[in-house]
């Protein structure tokens, strides 16, 4: 079965080449591997078995998440696409799962993912022992089919003509936070299914923050575009940390950014495992 993996990616050379020798060591290959790059040029990767192609989007915004997920798509020459985020490898049976649910009834397909500490990213056998090495999710991990407000982008997949359905991603989210809850969202206003399946991919350690101080205007952009969408706040655990922090004003139908993170408070929200 003929499936375009796609991947989008900023700054994560390192993490995007990891990914590369998962996908290599894989039971099932993709008929090729569509790489867009935000706001940066191509660079030299290792050869690969499969067909590989960089493009790259431009956009004033730093980190144009929903753009470059639509040129993915645009770009992808099969009809069953696969979005696996840079910075995950995944299992030797990854595409192997999702061939076999493509050939179930057309939906929105989520797979699942484990974290890898950053111990676990100093080991030799890396790429052997990705499952024992890595912890789950806390939210998702007993989950069996996830429900449509805990979908998100790291691992999943659907045919072009799904994709289309949804409609994108909508490009009025700029950066991080909410775009890929908004997807789901449209997809269940659409009434297309959602599939939970087993297809699992491995998160690479890299520093972040709880909450996530560093992205905190796209947060409060992106939560506003989409309260005023679908009537609901998005994101309402960060919301609250940034309330208690100080640095926006929210309420039920408000929401205001009151000052940006000093350079302490982000590096105490930095996790460290």
């Amino acid at each position: 079965m003929d499936i375009s993996l796609v991947t989008i990616v900023k700054n994560r050379r390192n993490a995007l080449i990891n990914m590369i020798i998962g996908v290599e060591r894989g039971t099932t290959q993709p008929s090729e591997l569509i790489i867009i790059h935000m706001n940066e040029e191509p660079y030299q990767l290792p050869a690969c078995t499969f067909p590989l192609k960089q493009y790259v989007v431009n956009c004033v915004h730093h980190l144009p998440l929903a753009a470059a997920r639509n040129a993915a798509v645009s770009s992808a020459g099969y009809d069953r696409v696969v979005f696996l985020d840079v910075d995950c490898i995944p299992a030797s049976d990854f595409l192997s799962v999702y061939a076999q649910a493509f050939n179930g009834t057309d939906s929105l397909i989520s797979g699942r993912v484990r974290y890898l500490t950053a111990k676990a990213m100093e080991k030799k056998d890396l790429f052997e022992c990705m499952r024992e090495y890595s912890i789950p999710d806390p939210v998702r991990e007993n989950v069996d089919q996830y429900p449509y407000e805990l979908f998100w982008s790291l691992n999943f997949g659907c045919s072009k003509a799904v994709f289309k359905e949804i409609g994108g991603f909508d490009e009025l989210f700029t950066g991080y936070g909410a775009e890929d809850t908004d997807f789901a969202f449209a997809a269940k206003a659409r009434q297309i299914p959602m599939n939970t399946i087993n297809a699992m991919a491995f998160h690479q350690y890299h520093p972040s923050y709880d909450p996530p101080m560093n992205h905190l205007s796209d947060i409060v952009s992106n939560a506003k575009a989409f309260r005023g969408k679908w009537g609901i706040w998005p994101m309402e655990g960060w919301l609250r940390k940034f309330e208690h922090a100080g640095l926006i004003e929210w309420s039920e139908g408000h929401l205001e950014l009151r000052r940006l993170p000093s350079a302490q408070e982000i590096e105490k929200a930095l996790k460290l495992t």
